[in-house]
Order: C-alpha cells, then sequence, then structure tokens
C-alpha cells in the first residue's frame, strides 16, 4: 500500500515513523495537529495495537482527539497530565535554528500551550518545510472575534516598523464564514514573505489587545525529524549539536493504511 502514497506523504510517513520511537511505556505525550501529525498518531495507535505501548496522549486539537481515540490510544487533558514528558508535532516551516511557523491547521493555541508544558518538543517535517528564513508560509495570529479588525489595524501598524517584505493580512476563511479556532476565535494569516526578526515579531504581536497569540514557536522545538520521499529520515538535536541520518522500511503490507 505504501507505493500509492505520494513522495510528500512518504516523508511525512517516514518522519512519523521514526518518532514515534521517542515514545516509551509511562510517557504523558502531547499530540500534535496536522497532516505530519495525524501520521504520527496513527504509527503510535499501531504501537499500542500490536506491541502494547502504553501512554497517555493530551491532543491539541478537537479532531487530534478523535483520530487518538480511534487508533486506541489513551487521551487525557492538560489538566489531568499536569506536565508532558513530549510533544511531538508538525510545523508549516522550520528553521536552521528550529524556530517555527506553526497554525496552519488552525490550532496554534492549543499546540503552543501544550509544548511549552513539556519536557521537550519534536517536530515531524518533510524536508519541504525547510527554510533559510521563515516568513514565506503565511503566519497565522489568533485573535478574538470581538474588534477584530482594529486588532488587524493595530498588527498592520506594527508590521510597518519590523523588518519583513510583505504586509498583506487576510482573514482566514471557512467557507461563506470566517475559521472559527476550537477556542471559538478567528485567524489572521499575515503574509510577510521573509520575517527578518521572529523574535522581536512574536513579542510585538502578543502585545496587541485582541491578539491571543501567534504562530511563531521560538526557543520551543528541540529536535526536528525530517523525512524525505525515499524512505531517509535525518534527526537533528537542537542542544546536542547532532545530526544523524537513516533509512525507514516502507512495509507494503503494513497494518497503518488499510484505512487509508
Amino acid at each position: 500500500m505504501t507505493g500509492e502514497l505520494s513522495p510528500i506523504d512518504k516523508a511525512k510517513f517516514v518522519a512519523a515513523k521514526r518518532a514515534a520511537e521517542f515514545v516509551e511505556d509511562g510517557m504523558r505525550v502531547g499530540l500534535g495537529t496536522g497532516s505530519t501529525a495525524a501520521w504520527l498518531v496513527r504509527c503510535l495507535g499501531e504501537k499500542v495495537r500490536e506491541e502494547g505501548l502504553k501512554f497517555r496522549g493530551v491532543p491539541t486539537s478537537t479532531r487530534t482527539a478523535e483520530l487518538a481515540r480511534e487508533v486506541g490510544i489513551e487521551v487525557i487533558t492538560l489538566e489531568e497530565a499536569r506536565w508532558l514528558d513530549l510533544t511531538i508535532d508538525g510545523a508549516d516551516e522550520f528553521d536552521g535554528e528550529l524556530s517555527l511557523i506553526k497554525g496552519g491547521g488552525g490550532a496554534l493555541l492549543q499546540e503552543k500551550i501544550v509544548a511549552t508544558a513539556s519536557d521537550q518538543m519534536v517536530v515531524i517535517a518533510d524536508a519541504a518545510k525547510e527554510v533559510g528564513t521563515l516568513g514565506a508560509f503565511p503566519l497565522p495570529v489568533e485573535v478574538i472575534p470581538f474588534g477584530w479588525t482594529a486588532s488587524q489595524a493595530l498588527i498592520e501598524e506594527a508590521l510597518v516598523s519590523m523588518d519583513v517584505m510583505g504586509r498583506q493580512i487576510t482573514l482566514r476563511m471557512d467557507g461563506d464564514a470566517a475559521y472559527r479556532t476550537d477556542e471559538g476565535n478567528f485567524i489572521l494569516d499575515l503574509h510577510l514573505t521573509r520575517i527578518g526578526n521572529p523574535r522581536q515579531l512574536a513579542l510585538i504581536l502578543n502585545q496587541i489587545p485582541g491578539v491571543v497569540e501567534n504562530g511563531l514557536f521560538i526557543d520551543i522545538c528541540d529536535q526536528v525529524v525530517i523525512g524525505y520521499g525515499d524512505g531517509r529520515v535525518e534527526v537533528r538535536d537542537i542542544n546536542a549539536g547532532t545530526t544523524s541520518e537513516e533509512q525507514i522500511a516502507l512495509a507494503e503490507n503494513d497494518n497503518l493504511f488499510r484505512d487509508i
């Protein structure tokens, strides 16, 4: 069945499969949101069913929670876990310092809360997500619905003095209505093209009234697992300063693909 996957999906799968090896019995694990994170949840579900892995997962969205329960993972809340051993999540972009843009799936607030309540964060991504400078992917900013146009105007004003190439802002839509996060908020997507100083921008954005959180994850990610379409994975550890590469077997009869 893996032969039917596109190279991008193969890359996401091998990254997720390798990252699933970080999860050990008894852990409390944050489970990310998005297409790559969904592969992780499926891989972990297979380890629960086939290997008897026992851990508890804290999902970062309602759809991740639904998938986790579906594949047999015990789901708990962050309040029940209190603190996590590990969070594994995807990213829309990452750079050489493992700074991230996240929120393309609309779950950036829960994702950031869960990631920062963890001893370690591991990002899983296909190789196309690596960039020299963040910003090609629109930066999501979650805002409360009340006065969102005023918040947008304040963001536009703040961007004038920021080191960015573009300043277009669009309200994320879901059909004919504004997209709503799990918390009922809106998302403004900032089309910046290039972000020269992500740390400064993240701090400025979160000072604007109405802004709940932004999609810049700075000094949060510890390791990144990069998948390639030929089955290779590269693991980079920002703290240890190490990089390793290995080949992940793509089993044609893998049970993981029976419902895909």
